[in-house]
């Protein structure tokens, strides 16, 4: 019999028969196996059921990092669907978008859902988890899962089967219920103690802990307007009748996405317009402050929204926040003592204000630059005046945050946050993360114009998240009018340019994990070449060859 070597995180190793679970050296893993959510395999997240058959160096997933919550919310996604079927059979259940630490759900009765069902569906959770069975990874035949999804009405899952068509299908079971495979999960469902249900618009959310403490929920913080963002995209969706990957998939398969992806541009080029009349209704803007989180299009928006104003009456000038930054030597730093750029102290925030202020009562004033080299800011001889059909963009993280213009008055200002919301579903039960989307545009981005790998971009993600968290998303709900920047059609056509990058990627690098799991979450859909992407599309501004000068 073959003999493998396995290696754990104090650096022993054993000598053993292959195909070995991975939880039966659990003990090897980590000192308390009983926290142990899943393993890392070769760099590659792992079930605990996971059969060892090659050379391996393992590391146990605990609780409080961000791929053990992505697993913990995975699985409780599961074991929901697993109620809903017990409870409703028949009856669809449909996953939403992320709101506050929680999945929003409906079911399609085309009814709003009864608060008696929601607390159903809560108590029938608690039961599959006291009971803490174990959830178990299967392959089957292709045709047998096709009989498998029409028997349970899973529509989109059993359509998404037409364009993924491998002779053996993974799937997860928990006792007599099965859903598609998407990534490990627990191991038993008595993993996932800490959920809840709540009512919310025609359905409900499923809450989850966030990261950094698994232990507890945290109090719900609502955001309705971003909601109302997403209903209006979901709502249009159902239009269209695009509301999956199949969907998509099928349009590209029939040769029909040409005008499926005119009619992606023009809605949310009219979503554009309604914010630029909003502008003009409100008649005494004089700044329009841009923000959203990392590769949610700011730039491209900026510029697109220009055209809008201008056709208005307007004519926009832009200040560029960054060169507004202090000198290096002033410029704080993190908890890790790198230089922390994201931060409002990085910018000379007085100095801004300043020279907001004296253009707006007409002042001429002298524009900054910032040399990223040496870490300095300079005078160029570069000048700005503020004419009356002028108005001025800002385009920033902070542009939410009042602190970062507090000598602005706030009838000056209208606010912008964009968000890539998209509505699309991978299937019944699995969503499109918006952060997904987001790393996905950034890592062909960071590769077509800053010369980095995948790896590079995925190490410092968790960076970037952070920041995020920090000084945007808390803000957000400042904002006078919310975009969302998704085009349903760019994860096809950023497939094509991620997929070699991430597959580049090796087994020997600690980014191999989220590169392996990217990599499934694209084979979803099928390929759309760039050439179909129009040039003043956001989606330039990460694939190249934009009309638009940046």
């Amino acid at each position: 019999m073959k003999t493998i070597t396995l290696t754990f995180p104090d650096g022993s190793s054993i000598t053993t028969n292959a195909g070995i679970k991975a939880s039966d050296v659990a003990q090897r893993i980590c000192r308390e196996p009983e926290q142990m959510l899943a393993v890392v395999v070769n760099n590659e997240i792992c079930s605990l059921s996971t059969h060892l058959d090659i050379n391996a160096h393992l590391e146990p997933v605990l609780p409080g990092t961000r791929v053990a919550s992505a697993i913990y919310r995975r699985s409780l996604c599961l074991i929901l669907a697993a109620a809903a079927h017990k409870l409703f059979p028949g009856v669809r259940l449909l996953v939403g978008h992320s709101l506050g630490y929680g999945y929003y759900y409906t079911l399609e009765t085309g009814k709003k859902l009864d608060n008696d069902s929601i607390q159903q569906l809560h108590q029938k959770m608690q039961e599959l988890i006291q009971q803490d069975i174990p959830i178990e990874t299967d392959v089957i035949a292709y045709q047998d899962a096709l009989e498998l999804f029409e028997g349970i009405g899973q529509i989109e899952t059993r359509k998404q089967l037409n364009f993924i068509c491998p002779p053996k299908i993974t799937i997860n079971r928990i006792d007599d219920y099965s859903d598609l495979y998407f990534g490990p999960l627990v191991p038993s469902t008595g993993k996932t103690p800490v959920f809840d249900l709540m009512p919310y618009g025609e359905g409900f959310l499923l809450r989850f802990p966030a990261t950094a403490d698994p232990s507890t929920l945290i109090p719900f913080e609502d955001s309705p307007q971003l909601f109302s963002v997403y209903s209006r995209y979901k709502k249009w969706g159902k239009q269209q009748g695009i509301t999956s990957a199949a969907d998509v998939n099928d349009l590209i398969h029939r040769r029909s996405v040409a005008d499926f992806i005119d009619t992606v541009e023009t809605f949310q080029q009219k979503c554009i317009a309604d914010i630029a009349d909003q502008i003009h209704q409100r008649g005494n803007v004089k700044t329009v402050l841009i923000a959203g989180p990392s590769s949610s299009g700011k730039t491209t928006t900026s510029k697109k929204l220009s055209l809008q104003l201008k056709a208005l009456g307007y004519r926009p000038k832009v200040i560029e926040l960054d060169t507004y930054y202090v000198n290096r030597e002033l410029t704080p730093k993190d908890a890790d003592g790198k230089y922390d750029y994201e931060c409002l102290e990085a910018l000379d925030v007085a100095q801004l204000n300043q020279d907001l202020i004296d253009l707006f009562a007409g002042k001429e004033i002298k524009l900054p630059t910032y040399n990223f080299v040496e870490g300095k800011r300079f005078y160029s001889g570069k000048t700005m005046k503020l004419d009356a059909q002028d108005i001025l963009i800002l385009e920033g993280i902070h542009g939410l945050n009042d602190k970062l213009t507090p000598l602005v008055p706030a009838e000056y200002k209208f606010k912008i946050y964009l968000s890539a919301l998209t509505q699309l579903n991978l299937d019944d039960h699995n969503r499109v993360p918006t952060s997904d989307n987001r790393l996905i545009r950034r890592i062909v981005r960071d590769s077509q114009f800053r010369g980095k790998s995948a790896a590079d971009t995925i190490a410092m993600w968790d960076s970037v998240q952070r920041g995020e968290r920090l000084h945007i998303f808390p803000f957000q709900d400042n904002a006078d009018a919310m975009l969302n920047t998704a085009l349903d059609y760019e994860l096809p056509v950023l497939k094509v340019f991620a997929e070699p990058l991430l597959r580049c990627v090796s087994p020997l690098q600690k980014e191999y994990a989220e590169a392996s799991r990217l990599l499934r979450f694209l084979n979803n859909f099928s390929p759309i070449s760039a050439n179909n992407v129009p040039g003043k599309s956001i989606i330039r501004e990460f694939i190249g060859g934009s009309e638009f000068k940046y």
